[in-house]
């Protein structure tokens, strides 16, 4: 079922779609276009999937996928790394490839918008290879408190030719960039598969499905397997968790089109895990299905997000949106969701100890987590849905098109 705007009145009340209606207004006749590099995996595909067709209730706006070769997605996951304090051989061979690619993309793409938005590093040099007739935006959703100096000058000389750049959290502004900046925290939204509401049938059919077990408590992580989410270290908390409490432990992953590596780091951890997997303590299961991973949120007793580095992690949005308990890493925009001890609890994730001991805390009281869970899901409500999303996207297309 499509879902237009007057379905979120329930959920966020008549004014803020009143207000949607009225910042459209000197967006009339106005076509807008966003591109990034994939439409399935990742929280930027699952952003877009659900903004662009409420944008174009209001105005109108397309979403256009650039086209890479396994080797373009092989470097730009090396330059996503490296944008987040990864190091990175930045050689001619590589900077060429990059840059040929989205030089062939514009070949026989035309972008006759009055506004082009560009979301993260893969299709950023588009702009060098248009004649620049309108404002063009970039929309950074990475970690970029400290990125690795080659790639980040590399990548600057394509970044100032843009009339804006967005960033996910007040500590990726740079300093050293001479280009307006805006921050805006991305959004869930809340009718979609991933996050509408099940009944108990509906998750009980779907967890029967998938093969998990229900006679133990269950943490889980959902998250793609890269090493920025540390499902090493998650392994580890869970081995401390189990000695306190009985338990198991899910990895709900998913393998994006423009990550390559997912499938190295899902085979290492699988043999790493192989003996606890065998007992049945720890369970892989891909999230390729958002009615599944909507179940399995709802089913968990607590999830965790021990990620080193993120951009914003809207895996986090989504569990406290279902009233889940989440321990997550105090890092990247994960702070802006959680508040320490009220509705959640954050950690320096290379501290295993404390992070074990949060989770069995909320395993053993389950009266904390309830009301943890309820506070969550409210805060997410008022600043982390889509509707509030869309009314950002507006703002800041009214401005760089007055």
């Amino acid at each position: 079922m499509v879902r237009g705007l007057g379905d979120y009145i329930d959920i966020v009340g008549e004014k803020i779609i009143s207000e949607i209606y009225k910042k459209a207004r000197s967006l009339y006749n106005k076509h807008l276009c966003h591109i990034n590099s994939t439409f399935l995996g990742g929280g930027v595909a699952e952003i877009l999937s659900r903004l662009v067709p409420l944008m174009n209730e209001v105005t109108d706006a397309d979403w256009r996928i650039i086209h890479g070769n396994p080797a373009f997605f092989e470097v730009t996951k090396r330059f996503h790394n490296a944008l987040q304090s990864g190091s990175i051989d930045l050689t001619e061979m590589r900077k060429s490839l990059y840059t040929d690619v989205n030089q062939e993309f514009a070949g026989y793409t035309h972008l006759k918008y009055d506004c082009v938005v560009v979301h993260d590093p893969q299709p950023l040099p588009l702009i060098t290879f248009y004649k620049k007739r309108q404002p063009w935006i970039w929309r950074c959703h990475i970690d970029l408190s400290n990125p690795n100096p080659e790639l980040w000058n590399f990548l600057k000389k394509f970044i100032i030719r843009y009339d804006l750049m967005v960033v996910s959290s007040e500590k990726y502004i740079k300093k050293d960039l001479p280009v307006e900046q805006r921050v805006i925290h991305p959004a869930i939204d809340p009718l979609s598969l991933k996050n509408r509401e099940l009944t108990e049938a509906e998750i009980s059919r779907f967890i029967k499905q998938a093969k998990i077990p229900q006679d133990k408590p269950l943490i889980t992580q959902i998250s793609r397997m890269d090493p920025w989410k540390d499902p090493e270290g998650v392994l580890e908390v869970y081995k401390m968790v189990k000695e306190k409490v009985d338990c198991r432990l899910l990895y709900c992953y998913n393998l994006a089109t423009d990550d390559p590596e997912g499938m190295e780091i899902y085979e290492r951890m699988h043999k790493k895990a192989r003996n606890l997997v065998e007992r049945g303590d720890v369970l892989f299961v891909v999230g390729n299905h958002d009615l599944l991973v909507n179940a399995i949120q709802r089913f968990s007793d607590v999830i965790i997000q021990k990620s080193v580095k993120e951009g914003f992690a809207l895996t986090v949005t989504e569990a406290l949106w279902k009233g889940k308990p989440v321990v997550a890493g105090n890092v990247g925009g994960i702070p802006y969701q959680i508040k320490d001890g009220r509705n959640g609890f954050l950690v320096d994730p290379h501290d295993y100890k404390t992070c074990a001991e949060r989770v069995v805390r909320l395993l053993q009281e389950p009266k904390l987590a309830k009301d943890m869970g309820k506070r969550a899901k409210e805060y997410v409500r008022e600043n982390f849905l889509t509707t509030r999303l869309l009314k950002n996207y507006l703002d800041l297309f009214s401005e760089v098109l007055r």
